[in-house]
């Protein structure tokens, strides 16, 4: 449920400001697994083990979902950065 929670407070947060939409997509696709064309569902995600690995070295807690507060700032700072 929190990962559900994010992703509407992203799209809302996106409504309010298209140009992030450009970060947030920045953003996934570098998290993307490299071969993900290989494997069912064919789409670019992440991999699991690596997301979990994400959340506990953020978050300490591999289940933990991040706020949609870090999420923005982390895709503003990859566009500054890029």
């Amino acid at each position: 449920m929190p990962w559900i929670r994010l992703i509407l407070s992203l799209a809302l947060r996106c409504v309010a400001s298209p140009s992030l939409v450009v970060d947030l997509v920045r953003v996934a696709w570098r998290f993307r697994s490299r071969r993900w064309y290989r494997r069912f569902p064919f789409l670019p995600l992440p991999a699991t083990d690596y997301v979990r690995w994400r959340m506990y070295t953020a978050y300490g807690d591999h289940r933990a979902a991040p706020p949609a507060v870090d999420v923005v700032r982390y895709a503003r700072w990859v566009r500054h950065t890029a």
